[in-house]
């Protein structure tokens, strides 16, 4: 199993969309780094949800509930998306900032590229932002 993070403006489609929905395509992601990492997600797979914008913090945790697909809405075959269902809402928000203070986190991609939409997340730092949102 891998880990994920995936950035999305609330306004836009926050996380409480997916609780409601129960499931999603994730779509609309055009940058080919991040579809890169659409293509090696996994069913089975977790994502933390980032909420941009505003927010700027880690919101809940979604599982990737099929393999990359291209995206049925457009005509590019280089398009991915991948379906999720949510899992669970943190308890505690994790902010960019308290990311960003923690030196282990130094090469993270949130801190390293923080306009990236897609990225993925070693086991270290999944365990540590769980722990952050407790």
């Amino acid at each position: 199993m891998a880990y994920w993070l995936l950035k999305t403006e609330p306004s836009t489609y926050s996380f409480s969309d997916l609780l409601r929905e129960k499931k999603a395509t994730w779509d609309g992601v055009s940058n080919n780094l991040a579809l890169k990492h659409i293509r090696l997600m996994k069913k089975g797979d977790l994502a933390f949800i980032y909420h941009s914008g505003d927010e700027k913090s880690v919101v809940g945790v979604a599982e990737v509930v099929s393999n990359p697909y291209p995206d049925p809405k457009q005509r590019d075959e280089k398009l991915a998306v991948v379906d999720l269902k949510p899992k669970e809402s943190l308890k505690t928000p994790v902010p960019l900032a308290s990311v960003k203070a923690k030196k282990e986190f130094a090469q993270f991609e949130l801190v390293r590229m923080p306009r990236l939409s897609v990225m993925p997340v070693s086991p270290e730092h999944w365990k540590t932002l769980v722990a952050m949102s407790k």
